[in-house]
């Protein structure tokens, strides 16, 4: 499959010329993002404190959180039939629907006097995915400092567990856009964050291979970058300024770290809760978690933060015995602008129309 822009000009040579303007997605009125998509519209969405220190070269990817439409129906009188099935009577005035997730749509609900959450697998290819999950819940619970789901029904057609405690850093609306609800730029916070990851980091490697999470050395994650943006440039059309920017990084030795780490892979407000001090009081969404490039975990922190922040972040990371080398801040930011690689594998993966279409945005911005 190759998804080409439908109609470019080529200069002398191939080179590319002036650009066709090409149409975005329509918009449903539900709508839905991935995380990849919601990354690339956290400077956009931020307090203006947060990102007037910087042009942001994350901002180079040309994203906008255009959000395909869902186009899984629900029944939630299928949700109530589906959880009493597996011994959850749920009460179904209760129910209230979050589409954020590509993999999971997640539903809340009450049963029993008590607030649960449901994780409901949008395709059957995500089923795979939770025997691992499971796997790390196990492995990080009591060792991090902050709560993890308590899966007290895995099925595969069903995930549910009693809600944890905090308030999310940020949802998303009705109408599509990301609502913070936290100072990004709380010294707790920061603090908070910092401490958390070291708590993660630091657990023991071979623990979480016997775990069966999969484990990535330092040569491995570079090489896996490189093929991944290789895949892409083959199926896409690709901005040569990316295309430059991701060689860079992959060339440049200094930016990266020569060990790797347990890694949570999503940590952003949005899979975290908090206390009303703005500390971590727990973590969602494990499913991307494995052995590999520590930076990871600092990346999406890294764009919602001000220097100062990030640096704050750091020194609470290496207090609490997190590892670091010099370049993470700029190692950080790269990442980041190479989020387009992996919505655009996703995209790939599923075929959907919608999502091939935002990727070919996300990696050939119009502008």
């Amino acid at each position: 499959m190759v998804v080409r822009s439908p109609s470019r000009a080529v200069g002398p040579g191939g080179a590319t010329g002036a650009r066709s303007t090409r149409p975005r997605p329509s918009r449903s009125p539900v709508q839905r993002s991935t995380d990849g998509e919601i990354v690339n519209q956290l400077v956009r969405t931020q307090p203006r404190t947060a990102r007037a220190h910087r042009s942001h070269p994350d901002r180079s990817t040309g994203s906008e959180l255009a959000r395909p439409p869902s186009t899984d129906a629900l029944d939630l009188d299928d949700v109530v039939a589906l959880t009493a099935r597996h011994g959850l009577e749920v009460d179904p005035d209760s129910l209230q629907v979050n589409e954020a997730g590509l993999d999971f749509r997640v539903i809340y609900a009450r049963a029993d006097g008590e607030n649960w959450v449901l994780r409901l697998p949008r395709r059957p290819d995500v089923v795979p995915r939770l025997g691992p999950e499971a796997a790390v819940l196990e492995l990080v619970r009591d060792r991090i400092g902050a709560a993890v789901p308590d899966w007290r029904i895995q099925q595969p057609s069903l995930i549910a567990y009693p809600l944890l405690p905090g308030q999310p850093g940020m949802t998303i609306g009705p109408d599509g856009d990301l609502h913070w609800h936290l100072d990004l730029q709380s010294p707790r916070y920061a603090d908070s964050f910092g401490m958390l990851l070291a708590d993660l980091h630091r657990i023991d490697v071979a623990e979480a291979q016997a775990a069966g999470l999969m484990v990535q050395g330092p040569d491995e994650v570079r090489a896996q970058w490189r093929a991944d943006v290789a895949t892409v440039a083959d199926a896409f059309d690709v901005a040569p300024a990316l295309l430059d920017r991701w060689q860079a990084w992959l060339d440049d030795d200094a930016l990266w770290p020569d060990f790797s780490v347990l890694t949570h892979g999503e940590l952003y407000p949005a899979h975290v809760l908090l206390g009303e001090d703005e500390n971590i009081t727990a973590v969602l969404d494990w499913t991307t978690a494995k052995v590999t490039d520590p930076g990871r975990d600092f990346a999406l922190h890294h764009a919602v933060s001000t220097p100062e922040t990030f640096a704050r972040t750091v020194a609470a990371y290496e207090q609490a015995g997190g590892r670091t080398w010099p370049r993470l801040s700029d190692h950080s930011a790269e990442l980041m602008a190479a989020s387009p690689v992996g919505y655009a594998l996703f995209a790939l993966h599923t075929g959907v129309r919608e999502h091939l279409a935002l990727a070919s945005i996300q990696l050939d911005p119009p502008f």
